[in-house]
């Protein structure tokens, strides 16, 4: 009985941890359904894809989307979870340096791009290289940008920017948001001019459109890693997990723009 009744705290208090970030994990998750903290940008995809894993299985799966730091951290602070799909790999070699994922289950699922984007109804190509002006575009607008410090687009779009010699040239201008699908909104609200976000997170929005696509070696290969947590204990993960690695889940990530890595 004592033991249970801790159970249920350790994860209730995770819960409300986790509620802090915007998260939506319930204590009651951990028991019948499989939980995957998942990166922002994958919602569309990773929806669909776990939609067709129900109707096929019968198996309920529920997903926290959010930028890949918050939901590392959440995991650090004992939040229940049975899969980790991060935005870069830098968030899984922290879970992994916390002995918080099955070592030998990781490996790099999907690739992605930086995109420059807009509001569709003043969207004007740009041309990125070395130098180019955004500063100038921007105006007295804001660039809107995940936090470079935590969410992995943000990490991103600051080294590209680096690497093309524009950064200090905007850096005060950057509205850091709390994670890529967020500064997505900023540009959709109006409330920026121009956003960095990742090519797959424009399909998710009706109200933007890609102005540009920063070259590919501005910046590090985007590799979203996935590995199952050392505390899950949930005996349908291991099927979830091959499923999203095979070729049925395919599809689901090539739509919205996704490169499924081969292995």
């Amino acid at each position: 009985m004592a033991t249970s009744r801790r159970r249920w705290i350790k994860l209730a208090t995770a819960a409300l941890s986790a509620a802090w970030l915007g998260l939506s994990v319930t204590p009651t998750f951990a028991a019948d359904k499989i939980v995957v903290f998942a990166a922002a940008s994958m919602k569309n995809a990773l929806d669909n894809a776990d939609a067709a894993f129900t109707k096929e299985t019968g198996k309920e799966v529920t997903v926290s989307y959010a930028a890949s730091g918050p939901l590392a951290k959440q995991l650090e602070n004992g939040a229940p979870a049975d899969i980790f799909i991060s935005a870069d790999t830098n968030w899984m070699d922290y879970v992994a340096g916390k002995k918080l994922i099955k070592d030998d289950s990781r490996v790099n699922l999907l690739g992605n791009k930086l995109v420059l984007v807009a509001a569709k109804d003043k969207a004007k190509p740009v041309e990125i290289k070395h130098g180019f002006d955004l500063a100038k575009l921007l105006g007295d607008g804001r660039l809107a940008i995940g936090q470079p410090e935590s969410v992995p687009a943000g990490k991103y779009g600051k080294t590209a920017l680096e690497k093309l010699g524009v950064w200090s040239s905007v850096e005060k201008k950057v509205a850091g948001a709390e994670s890529v699908r967020a500064a997505l909104a900023l540009v959709s609200r109006g409330e920026a001019p121009f956003g960095i976000v990742y090519q797959t997170d424009v399909s998710a929005d009706p109200g933007v459109a890609v102005v540009g696509t920063f070259p590919a070696d501005s910046h590090p290969p985007i590799v979203y890693p996935i590995a199952i947590t050392a505390s899950s204990k949930n005996p349908d993960v291991q099927a979830y997990f091959d499923y999203l690695k095979s070729a049925k889940a395919v599809p689901f990530f090539e739509h919205e723009g996704f490169t499924v890595l081969k292995r």
